[in-house]
């Protein structure tokens, strides 16, 4: 009767230690183990991390809570060997389970990454690597690589006016070659879209509208003008008339130079291929990577008879159908212009 006795408390000892281990890792394992907070938090765990340091960057980012429990069931199940590089978003109450499980399955959050329109490749090169793992060399060196442009149906010197101006969404550790690609594929999906029938019409090629735009991103201030400004360039183009665009002389200036500055005259002399002053016709290539509304100018140009345009001083520009009245209100900008400066060196 004693054995028996003796043998029921063992399996009762047994038992409730059983259970006490079992709640213990039940806790472990799926109880909350991050503070209080109201938006997902994100972690980066780059390539080659070792696990002592990716719990440094969960509690440095205030995603962890208790790092022992987190260490004991990442050992105890062996997950903590095969987490993943990335960038994940936890919420406030998740689990060691949950994180675990999220690290080791690569279950990452995409990033934004954000082209800035009209500017030039290295310009956007450092705002595509902001977010991205990538460096802005990489991205630069993406849009230099031949057979990746070739793969695009265009050249290196075009590449970068195909780099459409949108935010983007991308796992943080993609390549810069693959966000390239995929933001040139979204250009011509838009080409496809809304600019193809309008470029038929006019007898333009993808290059030649993302050129034209180019121009236009550069010319224009103010969204409204940016037809009236096509309207202009393409009746130039129509009758054989250089286009005489300041944003291609900007071009070579900051080509040879590496900033923009007040056009001088001698500089609408300099022998190069991009000087629209000298030669006909469109530039080469893009002047940089034109945003949507320039596309949709280029192709959907105002109808007019204006074939010149000065600037007003505010923002806008006065538009002219002859030589005569273009001279005169270059003129009054000119005096403007010269009066601001006056006024600026008093004051200054």
């Amino acid at each position: 009767m004693r054995r028996k006795r003796l043998i029921a408390q063992i399996v009762l000892v047994l038992t409730a230690a059983s259970m006490a281990l079992l709640g213990t890792a039940t806790w472990i394992a799926f109880a909350p183990n991050t503070p209080d907070f109201e938006e997902r938090r994100t972690v980066r765990i780059p390539p080659d991390t070792p696990f002592e340091a990716t719990v440094d960057s969960l509690r440095a980012r205030g995603v962890l809570r208790r790092t022992g429990a987190f260490r004991f069931m990442a050992r105890a199940t062996g997950w903590g060997d095969q987490i993943k590089a990335g960038h994940y978003a936890f919420a406030a109450g998740a689990s060691n389970h949950d994180m675990l499980s999220a690290l080791r399955r690569g279950l990452q959050e995409p990033v934004r990454l954000t082209i800035p329109p009209g500017v030039r490749p290295e310009t956007a090169a450092s705002a595509a690597a902001r977010n991205m793992f990538f460096a802005p060399e990489d991205f630069t060196a993406a849009l230099a690589d031949t057979q990746l442009a070739a793969a695009l149906r265009t050249d290196t010197s075009a590449l970068f006016g195909y780099i459409l101006p949108e935010t983007y969404h991308f796992y943080w550790l993609a390549s810069a070659e693959r966000a390239v690609r995929a933001i040139a594929e979204t250009f011509d999906a838009f080409f496809e879209r809304e600019l193809r029938a309008g470029a038929d019409s006019l007898g333009m090629s993808r290059q030649d509208v993302a050129t034209l735009a180019s121009i236009i991103e550069w010319e224009a201030l103010r969204e409204e003008e940016k037809p009236m400004i096509s309207g202009v360039y393409h009746n130039r183009l129509r009758i054989g008339m250089k286009l005489d665009a300041d944003p291609t002389i900007q071009y070579i200036v900051l080509q040879q130079e590496g900033s923009k500055r007040r056009l001088l005259y001698r500089d609408y002399r300099i022998p190069h291929p991009f000087n629209t002053y000298l030669r006909a016709g469109l530039p080469p290539a893009p002047l940089n990577n034109p945003s949507s509304s320039s596309l949709r100018a280029a192709v959907r140009p105002a109808r007019h008879d204006f074939l010149y345009f000065v600037a007003t001083g505010d923002g806008t520009h006065h538009f002219s159908k002859t030589l005569a009245e273009h001279i005169r209100a270059a003129r009054r900008y000119h005096a403007l212009m010269r009066q601001r400066r006056a006024e600026q060196e008093e004051t200054g």
